[in-house]
């Protein structure tokens, strides 16, 4: 079934024509001015803001300027009007909304009889975008090659044609959208993006024996690329978006390696993308002791307060035949004080700490803690 043609109509007419119209009675268009290009706006990830230029012809005097929107959402409150090529001599006096009717009058003075080019913006609903990536990898997991696109479909009731997409980053591209169309545009093709290959143990997540749990228990496995200008980023913030990764398996074709959903990456950050889970890394940790200190009591000898002294080892082993890194987490609840610790962390907050271990190729490690957690009841 053919939709409606265009929901949206400018119309005009001079004063002294209006003062003759039947009373009560709106003004209709004289005619209609097509739109001299468009702007899609999708710098707000929420919103969609419309910037569509068009060239009215004035009388002198006062002009009224009819816009309505039948049959898209447009919010009501964004609508602006802007005088372009005249601005010291045409004014906007007022602006009134005739009762149930999605449309407004816009009433202006103008000083002499013209063309004069006009900016209407405002929010229109029902214009989804969705951010997509696609990662491939090197053999050697070193590089990827990024591409970013752009995925945008049209419910809005209104086509698009002669229009810009401007994001909040790069330039600006030309497209032509319908109703009820889907694009997809490449905004970005990045070569040789360096990554990290990072395994993450979490001591709240992972099992401590994985000789006692069967299964699949593998270590998360992530690349790590910084969105930086040394990377070939770094122009702006990367949207949210779903990643796709591939790897060169070294006969021309390629391996596809997982998928991960992104957040916002701001610039200077790093862009995390889950691969999957690997046993090329094993750790194995253990309690060694835990024992009060510190113990006190009351007049009644009761226990009111005592330390916790607890030790911690956990044996890491990289099964890979070339080196790795791996970031482990722990968690130490409650007040803490380290005694002891034979490697250097980073505290992700009050209770969390990180540990970026370089391994060797088939190279392992031992951390050892021991700290005191106060004051328990």
């Amino acid at each position: 079934m053919r939709r409606a043609q265009l929901a949206m109509t400018i119309g005009f007419l001079a004063a002294q024509l209006i003062l003759a119209a039947p009373t009560g009675a709106r003004i209709k268009m004289v005619a209609l001015p097509d739109r001299l290009g468009t702007v899609i706006r999708l710098d707000n990830p929420q919103a969609t803001l419309i910037e569509e230029e068009r060239l009215l012809t004035l009388q002198e005097g006062i002009n009224r300027i009819d816009f309505s929107w039948k049959g898209v959402s447009i919010d009501p409150d964004s609508i602006r009007f802007t005088v372009l090529s005249h601005p010291d001599r045409v004014k906007l006096l007022n602006v009134s909304y005739p009762p149930h009717e999605d449309a407004l009058v816009w009433e202006i003075s103008s000083a002499g009889a013209w063309e004069e080019k006009v900016r209407v913006s405002y929010l229109l609903a029902h214009i989804d975008r969705l951010v997509a990536y696609k990662a491939v990898a090197d053999k050697n997991e070193q590089y990827v090659d990024l591409r970013s696109f752009l995925i945008l479909r049209n419910f809005s009731g209104e086509d698009f044609h002669k229009s810009s997409i401007f994001l909040n980053y790069g330039e600006p591209f030309a497209v032509e959208i319908n109703h009820e169309e889907t694009k997809r545009l490449l905004l970005f093709h990045q070569h040789k993006v360096h990554i990290e290959k990072v395994w993450t143990f979490d001591a709240a997540l992972q099992p401590w024996d994985p000789q006692e749990v069967s299964g699949n228990v593998g270590i998360p496995v992530s690349y790590r690329l910084g969105n930086s200008k040394a990377n070939g980023l770094g122009e702006a913030a990367l949207w949210p978006g779903k990643v796709r990764v591939y790897q060169d398996d070294g006969h021309h074709s390629t391996i596809f390696l997982g998928e991960d959903r992104t957040g916002l990456v701001p610039v200077g950050e790093d862009m995390e993308i889950s691969i999957g889970k690997s046993r090329d890394i094993v750790v194995t940790q253990r309690k060694m002791s835990e024992k009060r200190v510190n113990v006190r009591r009351n007049s009644d000898n009761a226990v009111v307060l005592y330390d916790l002294e607890e030790v911690i080892k956990a044996k890491i082993e990289n099964f890979k035949e070339n080196p790795a890194k791996l970031t482990m987490i722990q968690h130490i609840d409650g007040q803490w004080d380290m005694v002891e610790c034979n490697m250097k962390y980073t505290r992700q907050d009050a209770y969390t700490l990180q540990f970026d271990i370089d391994l060797e190729a088939h190279g392992e490690k031992e951390l050892y803690m021991r700290y005191l957690r106060r004051n328990l009841r």
